[in-house]
């Protein structure tokens, strides 16, 4: 799994959506979101750059995979 920071989730609603971000770009990458933690995490093998800014576009602040 590769994980990612993002900030401006605030709440659940704000967890789906980037949830529904990152499927758009990798419907197979399972995304799982740690509101707490302010991170998503989603599968190996899946575009860290497409994933960034699909949450971008989204209205989050992404940052870098590891």
């Amino acid at each position: 799994m590769q994980t990612m920071k993002v900030t401006g989730m605030t709440c659940g609603g704000c967890a789906k959506a980037v949830e529904r971000a990152v499927g758009t770009v990798a419907p197979n990458a399972g995304p799982k979101v740690d509101l707490a933690a302010g991170e998503v995490s989603f599968a190996d093998g899946v575009d860290a750059n497409l994933v960034a800014q699909a949450i971008q576009r989204a209205g989050f602040e992404a940052g870098q995979a590891t």
